[in-house]
C-alpha cells in the first residue's frame, strides 16, 4: 500500500510540474485542500478515486487503474527482462548489483538496477528502456533518481537502450541532447562493465540488440548512430 501511494504521489507531482501548475492553483481549481494535495504527492495520504479523478482532470490527465501480475521483479514492459538478463550476463565480478532500488528523496521512484563497484565508491544508476517516449522527461527523472544515491558514493548514470528503428531515429534526431547527457563512449562503457580493472568512463548509453530469442549487449552504437562513438 505504501509503495502504491508513493507511486501515485510521484505521478501526480510529475504531471503537475509538467503542466507548470502550483499546488495552490490546483487546490483552487478542484476544491481539494492544498495541504492534502501535498500529502498525496508525498505519498502519506490515501486519496479516493474521486479526488484523483478531479486532480487529474484539472491537469489534463486521465486516471487509469489496472492490475498487473506481481510474480518476479517489477518490469515496465516485456522487453526489459531479456535486456536486463543480457546486461547482467555481461558484467564482471567487479560489480555488485541491486535490482529495483526504491528511492524517496529528492525524487521518488525506482531505479531499475544499481551497479556498485566493489573496488571504490562508484555507483552506476542504470535505467533500462526499450523505447524513449518522452525524452526530456525520462532524462530528468533518471537524473533526479541518480541524485538520490549521491550520499552513498560517486554516482554515474547508464542508459540501456533497445536498438530499434524508432530509438535509432530518436538518437539521430536528438544527438546533441543525448551526447550532453551521456558523453562517454559506448565501447569504453561496455569494456568497463566486463572488466575487473578498466575505469568507468562516465555517463553512457549502452545498446542491446533483441530479435526473437536472440539478445546481446552491443559493443558499439548501432550503425548510423553517432552518440557514444
Amino acid at each position: 500500500m505504501r509503495r502504491t501511494y508513493l507511486h501515485v504521489g510521484e505521478e501526480l507531482n510529475r504531471v503537475r510540474l509538467d503542466a507548470n501548475v502550483s499546488v495552490s492553483a490546483l487546490s483552487r481549481a478542484t476544491g481539494v485542500d492544498d495541504a492534502y494535495i501535498g500529502r498525496i504527492e508525498a505519498g502519506t495520504a490515501r486519496p479516493s478515486v474521486e479526488v484523483l479523478i478531479a486532480l487529474g482532470l484539472a491537469l489534463g490527465a486521465d486516471l487509469n487503474i489496472r492490475l498487473f501480475a506481481g510474480a518476479g521483479p517489477r518490469l515496465h514492459d516485456r522487453f526489459q527482462a531479456p535486456m536486463l538478463e543480457a546486461l547482467l550476463g555481461s558484467l564482471s565480478a567487479r560489480w555488485r548489483v541491486e535490482l529495483e532500488v526504491p528511492i524517496l528523496r529528492p525524487a521518488r521512484g525506482v531505479i531499475d538496477a544499481v551497479l556498485r563497484d566493489r573496488r571504490s565508491d562508484l555507483i552506476v544508476a542504470t535505467e533500462i528502456q526499450s523505447d524513449l517516449r518522452r525524452l526530456e522527461q525520462q532524462l530528468r527523472w533518471a537524473h533526479e533518481k541518480a541524485e538520490a544515491l549521491g550520499a552513498a558514493g560517486t554516482v554515474s548514470q547508464l542508459l540501456v537502450l533497445r536498438s530499434t528503428t524508432r530509438t535509432r531515429e530518436l538518437a539521430r534526431r536528438y544527438e546533441q541532447t543525448l551526447r550532453t547527457a551521456f558523453p562517454a563512449r559506448t565501447a569504453e562503457a561496455v569494456a568497463s562493465l566486463a572488466s575487473v580493472d578498466l575505469p568507468w568512463p562516465g555517463n553512457a548509453i549502452v545498446w542491446v540488440h533483441l530479435h526473437g530469442p536472440k539478445v546481446a549487449v552491443m559493443r558499439h552504437p548501432p550503425p548510423g548512430v553517432a552518440v557514444g562513438r
